[in-house]
């Protein structure tokens, strides 16, 4: 694994990690009127407008094809407990139900449930209505939804056969949603005459009830992390499983999607060669209604291309990308067990901009110890040199064995503890990354190990060789005196080399 600090591309979800995570209901399109969401003064609108078998449909959809729960607290207030998405479309289902006064779509009987699934953007379920018919209700995707749909439902509760000019009018509904950068979702319903058997429920022959625009705002400071992320030469991409609109909105608006920025829909993903893909990932941004699969094989790609990626994730099916990736990144909150089993690192707040701080630190620890590598390097190789030479000329090391004990366990010790404890700065944030084949010993550090090293032997090779005339010492104790002040001279070269590594040089 890399550190944190070297990542090129970060793999982002968008959910929870580039928004909010709080979900609630913008607009909806019902029996062809569309109409923003403000609570109860559009339920009341909703309720003079609409008939109430359309009204009853609505709210049996909502509240029977649901894996969230209503739970009525002591103090009387209803606490949903359940994902984000469905929570938006319970309180949307609240609002409606309090003012309509009716609770009759609860009087259902769920006969088989088709959980959400991941391939095929749905949940289904069938149910035995109070009076004896037997009905599916499906959600999910609104684009996948309208394709399972030849009806829709009018405002007298009429089912009315959907056109082709129809279905072309509500896709662009679904298009203005989505570029509004809302998540869109579609609910339908089927009569049926018995219960199918099989685990599979019928994805035909349904009737469109209405299509939900939901907002889920992008949390504040993303732009400015994504522009400090591009300023770090750190590549971002979306992934997410939302429509292209919606996903390029999103993106636009984060700062990911720039105009020569590529976004493309998963299906296309998929239909590419492993060739095809390494010319195309380069430029792309965003990858929408992506599977699990095509999260993996993009990190597949983007290692073997020599990137170092990072990837965020918070679902069980996020686990093989959070693997395969050089640093893996899962949320703390959101995060199922499995993805932070699979990660290297857990953002405990869910927060885009946190990961900046992961960046930030990993690039800190791996410049620290840099700096620590060339200044324990440049003490030992002039301590060694100067001892050799003098051993090899002299007969005699000016530095005894104690001396450089000292050394060791003084001055590299607190040495150490300044240059590997110095904390991140902005600055670290405006050099390149560290690519997966450069060395951890850099040309530059080469270098300002060879120019001390060198500074320094020729320093203390005059005070050995000429010390005593240069200092006019005499007497017994000259040759005491000299070694005791090449100690002390080479402890303060020392010094200085701390001093300048210290430095915000643009090596570092």
């Amino acid at each position: 694994m890399r550190d944190d600090g070297s990542s090129g591309c970060i793999c982002t979800d968008k959910t929870g990690t580039l928004t909010t995570n709080r979900m609630v209901v913008d607009k909806i399109w019902i029996c062809d009127e569309t109409k923003s969401f403000r609570n109860k003064e559009t339920s009341e609108h909703l309720k003079a407008t609409l008939s109430r078998e359309v009204i009853l449909s609505l709210l049996q959809c909502i509240f029977q094809n649901s894996g969230s729960e209503v739970v009525r607290g002591k103090d009387g207030r209803n606490t949903i407990l359940g994902t984000p998405t469905e929570t938006a479309l319970l309180e949307f289902g609240l609002d409606l139900e309090g003012v309509v006064d009716t609770t009759e779509h609860r009087d259902c009987t769920k006969l088989k449930v088709e959980p959400f699934n991941s391939v095929k953007k749905k949940m289904s379920v069938i149910v035995s209505l109070p009076d004896g018919r037997v009905r599916a209700f499906c959600k999910g995707a609104s684009e996948i939804t309208l394709q399972m749909c030849d009806k829709v439902l009018n405002h007298e509760g009429n089912v009315v056969p959907l056109s082709e000019k129809k279905i072309r009018s509500i896709s662009d509904v679904i298009n203005l949603f989505a570029n509004d950068a809302l998540r869109t979702l579609s609910l339908a319903y089927k009569d049926m005459d018995e219960v199918p058997e099989g685990d599979e429920i019928s994805t035909d022959g349904y009737t469109l009830i209405a299509v939900f625009g939901i907002k889920d705002p992008v949390r504040p400071g993303v732009r400015e992390a994504v522009q400090t992320c591009i300023s770090a030469g750190i590549t971002v991409r979306m992934v997410t499983g939302d429509n292209i609109n919606t996903a390029k909105a999103i993106a636009r608006e984060c700062g990911i999607l720039t105009d020569d920025g590529l976004a493309i829909d998963g299906s296309e993903f998929r239909s590419k060669s492993p060739e095809e893909l390494k010319n195309l990932i380069p430029k792309l941004q965003v990858m929408a209604r992506s599977l699990p699969l095509d999260k993996h094989t993009l990190v597949t790609i983007l290692r073997s291309m020599g990137e170092v990626v990072a990837v965020t994730g918070d679902g069980t099916n996020d686990a093989p990308a959070l693997h395969e990736a050089d640093i893996g990144l899962a949320m703390g909150i959101a995060g199922t067990e499995v993805a932070k089993e699979n990660a290297d690192v857990i953002i405990l707040d869910d927060n885009f901009t946190t990961i900046i701080n992961v960046a930030k630190w990993g690039r800190a620890v791996y410049i620290n110890i840099q700096k620590f590598v060339q200044f324990q390097l440049t003490v030992n190789v002039v301590a060694l040199m100067t001892n050799f030479v003098s051993a090899c000329t002299v007969g005699n090391a000016p530095l005894t064995a104690v001396q450089l004990l000292w050394v060791n366990m003084i001055m590299d010790t607190l040495g150490a503890l300044a240059l590997a404890t110095e904390p991140p700065n902005d600055e670290m944030m405006k050099r390149p990354p560290t690519g997966r084949g450069e060395n951890f010993i850099t040309k530059y550090m080469w270098r300002n190990i060879t120019g001390q090293s060198i500074y320094q032997l020729v320093v203390l090779g005059v005070l050995m060789f000429d010390g005593k005339r240069l200092l006019k010492l005499s007497g017994s104790d000259a040759d005491i005196i000299l070694s005791t002040f090449i100690f002390n001279t080479f402890v303060f070269c020392q010094v200085l080399i701390s001093s300048t590594l210290n430095m915000k040089f643009k090596y570092f």
